[in-house]
């Protein structure tokens, strides 16, 4: 069994310390949500959903003061803290601990890389959980669809796959890729259709399939994603990639995606790597991108009436 540490235990995080933690491992999950933490520790973690129903004993904290090192350190935090999280993993390193840095959007891993060196790095995915926090020490997932990782620079293929054999072991199927641009795009197209979208109009991933209206936005959004992805030579394999968003999006139709969680809490969200990405990846190979540029500025500006 190994000793693990999740830096950002919100939802997402908290399934995969959930799971950990019952398939024996020494899970220790860190949030800033104190009301959170607590729960944890003193009553333990439930979750329910797709995996079951189950309350799991772990280690949790608002810090990775005391932890130690560990062999896999996952940073599951939101993109836009990952900097901070990578340096607070730095007490938790030793020669071979993995570090996992799992994000929507793109370039979290080039911010991550520099501050825990690019050769103990893996770059990670993960998809079709629908995951959401129902009170704290409580979260709850529709699917556990995708899980994927691959070596950003310097890691060994031995050392990606005993971090990879963690999450085997904790019930997850995980696939291991060499070419990073297409497993983290393969993810990007999926955020992309709906992220903005159920954001803007409240709905859930089945709603906006099942609007007209909804869905004629939040196809846009993923047909230049994937025009972009195309002039940059990134080799998606997906079959057909609308029937394969729209597969996806039904086996978690009712999910809210973190972004429209993320405005229901009056909190920042993550639009500026998901459909903000696609305008300037469009920029480099010369493809417009109307309709993301349009759903990115509704919820910049949503976002500016946010306290703090």
């Amino acid at each position: 069994m190994a000793k693990v540490a999740i830096i950002g235990c919100g939802a997402m995080g908290s399934v995969y310390a959930a799971l950990m933690a019952s398939s024996g491992h020494e899970v220790h999950a860190v949030t800033l949500w104190p009301d959170h933490a607590e729960a944890m520790a003193k009553h333990g973690l439930r979750v329910e959903g797709a995996s079951g129903d189950r309350t799991v004993r772990l280690h949790a904290a608002t810090t990775t003061d005391g932890i130690g090192p560990c062999e896999l350190v996952i940073i599951a935090t939101k993109a836009f803290d990952v900097e901070a999280a990578a340096r607070a993993s730095l007490p938790l390193l030793a020669e071979h601990t993995v570090v996992q840095t799992i994000q929507n959007g793109l370039g979290s891993a080039e911010r991550v890389a520099p501050i825990v060196g690019p050769d103990r790095l893996a770059v990670g995915v993960v998809g079709g959980f629908g995951a959401s926090l129902r009170a704290p020490g409580h979260v709850h997932h529709n699917g556990m669809e995708m899980v994927r990782f691959g070596a950003f620079a310097g890691l060994p293929r031995a050392a990606l796959e005993a971090s990879a054999a963690v999450w085997e072991s904790a019930g997850f199927k995980v696939a291991l890729f060499d070419d990073l641009d297409r497993m983290v795009w393969e993810k990007l197209i999926m955020n992309v259709t709906f992220s903005g979208t159920c954001c803007l109009t409240g709905m859930t991933i089945g709603e906006v399939m099942a609007n007209d209206d909804a869905w004629r936005v939040a196809r846009g959004c993923a047909e230049e994603a994937v025009a972009v992805a195309k002039a940059a030579g990134i080799r998606l394999q997906v079959g057909e990639p609308i029937e394969h968003i729209r597969r996806l999006g039904g086996k978690i139709g009712n999910a809210r995606p973190s972004m429209l969680l993320d405005h229901l809490a009056r909190r920042r969200s993550e639009i500026d790597v998901i459909n903000g990405a696609i305008p300037r990846e469009g920029a480099k190979v010369g493809v417009a991108t109307p309709v993301n540029q349009t759903v990115v500025a509704l919820v910049k500006a949503r976002e500016a009436g946010f306290a703090g």
